[in-house]
């Protein structure tokens, strides 16, 4: 048992038996199936603390020889599988955590260097009879050992992109690609390399080591695939979890949920775990990275950038195309870029289906909010944030002319003078002068109610706040608004809620440029 090769099973024992563990070692049955295949290449790209190294201690104390683990995943999921003893602790596995090899060495031009060094004396270790010279590559000792012995490997690294997210000299990284292409793109090596499983945020770089990894399979947040399940925490996971604890689960989907991957909403574990442990639901996963990373973003001002968050803030999506990205910390030529790489640190969720994306959830929402604060650009956006508590409290109060008021200021902010009257500018101003009601309520746009569509409806997290069944209108009355709920029946689809009931009907009149409010108050039974 080595440092790099063949690791012990320490660290996934300790996950294992802490007080929160959720079984994932179903994940062996994907890569097993891909053991010694024509697509054993794999790289999974996901944000922060979504459990990228969890799954690879897994994966390192499955397969490797340096252990044995039979106790370890006989009382996991994985220990059902017909072939679940075939693998078991039968690889030679190499595990390099390079973050924590360039955040420790102090000469970081020497990092590849020394890691080869390390692994190469491992390896000399473990295989005497092989002659390994000091000028060996690590490619070199691998295609030595397999070609003695026979022995295949399985390569393991994760944050493999951290060399490409920090500011690295060119030296160091022209030798970290050699160090890649070395592994993953010599014909003659392949047959060694039984699995390569490499992690990190951000999927390949495409303009400049795709030559050295576009042999990879990319599994990401925006299509995981086969991996899907295991990228994060599913529904039913966290239900359990909420159940064990007695936690809300409409509260937890409410701060936590969001990122649709391949038809399963996904929730970030590190924050899931938090909540129950402290049974308190909060921010957690913003600790672990900062809203600098969205303000950096946002303060290069790409054209339509502005208008789309702004509809992002108010809990809308928008179109975006993620293709064009190149996937680098850099090279950001539109909006689309920008989006799709705060996509992939997870500040925003992909609906691929779709082709939009949004702010996924309550946690993140108030990272986007802490960037807006400290942008010039959002100065009014900010504003309209903060007072939004103040013009949901003066709604549930039924103060309709404060809730008018506040209206006229927010329509101005989202909108030109040449889109000032378009209903869709009126509804944006709506949804983002409410943005505080999105912390208490799971918000239903356009929602199929009675004998239509309301326009929107907010339904309580807390059973304490009254619903709401929100109708607008265009250059008519607000009373005509609270006709059309009746008429129409809207509050009728709220058949599992009984409560109070705020029916509020606004309208936008062209002409004046103001809003007006009506509010009525009514017990459902």
């Amino acid at each position: 048992m080595g440092t790099y090769l063949n690791p012990g099973n320490e660290v996934i024992r300790r996950i294992v038996s802490a007080e929160i563990f959720v079984d994932k070692s179903l994940l062996l049955t994907v890569t097993n199936n891909l053991l010694d295949a024509d697509n054993n290449l794999v790289c999974m790209s996901r944000p922060r603390r979504f459990g990228k190294t969890i799954a690879q201690n897994m994966i390192a104390a499955y397969y490797s020889k340096g252990c044995d683990s039979r106790d370890l995943f006989a009382a996991l999921k994985i220990s059902g599988d017909p072939e679940y003893e075939k693998y078991l602790n039968k690889y030679n596995v190499i595990q390099i955590d390079l973050n924590s090899e360039y955040q420790g060495i102090e000469d970081k031009d020497e990092i590849v260097k020394t890691l080869t060094m390390s692994i190469r004396e491992e390896l000399r270790v473990e295989y005497q009879d092989i002659k390994l010279l000091d000028n060996d590559t690590l490619a070199r000792c691998i295609q030595k050992i397999h070609a003695g012995t026979g022995d295949t490997f399985i390569i393991l690294i994760d944050e493999y992109d951290v060399l490409v997210r920090e500011r690295v000299s060119q030296k160091l990284f022209d030798e970290y690609l050699s160090f890649l292409n070395g592994l993953f793109k010599s014909n003659t090596l392949r047959p060694a390399i039984s699995l390569a499983y490499l992690t990190g945020i951000l999927p390949v770089v495409r303009d400049k080591i795709q030559s050295k990894l576009n042999n990879f399979d990319e599994y990401t947040i925006l299509d995981a695939d086969g991996f899907v399940e295991y990228m994060g925490f599913t529904t039913e996971e966290t239900k359990a979890l909420c159940a064990k604890y007695d936690m809300s689960f409409d509260e937890c989907r409410n701060w936590y949920d969001g990122y649709l991957v391949n038809g399963f909403e996904i929730y970030s574990p590190e924050s899931v775990v938090k909540a129950m442990k402290k049974r308190e639901y909060g921010g957690y996963w913003g600790k672990t990275s900062s809203y600098q990373v969205i303000a950096e973003r946002i303060a290069q001002n790409f054209a339509g950038a502005k208008e789309d968050i702004i509809r992002m803030l108010a809990g809308e999506e928008i179109d975006v195309n993620v293709t064009s990205y190149l996937n680098t910390m850099n090279q950001f030529e539109t909006k689309d870029d920008m989006f799709t790489y705060l996509i992939h640190l997870g500040y925003l969720a992909y609906n691929k289906k779709e082709e939009t994306c949004r702010i996924p959830n309550r946690e993140v929402r108030q990272e986007w909010f802490n960037a807006i604060a400290v942008s010039g650009d959002y100065k009014a956006t900010d504003e309209i944030i903060k007072k939004s508590k103040a013009l949901l409290e003066a709604t549930l109060k039924g103060d309709a002319g404060e809730v008018a008021k506040a209206l006229d200021v927010t329509h101005i902010h989202v909108s030109s003078n040449r889109s000032y009257n378009n209903e869709d500018v009126f509804q944006s101003a709506i949804y983002l002068a409410y943005i505080y009601a999105l912390n208490k309520y799971d918000v239903r746009k356009e929602m199929t109610a009675g004998k239509g569509f309301a326009d929107v409806v907010y339904i309580p997290l807390d059973q304490k706040l009254p619903a709401m069944v929100v109708e607008l209108k265009h250059n008519k009355t607000a009373e005509s608004a609270l006709d059309q709920i009746h008429d129409k029946q809207y509050f009728d689809s709220l058949d599992r809620y009984t409560g109070e009931l705020l029916l509020v009907g606004i309208n936008y009149d062209e002409g004046t440029k103001e809003h007006s409010c009506a509010i009525e108050r009514l017990k459902k039974e």
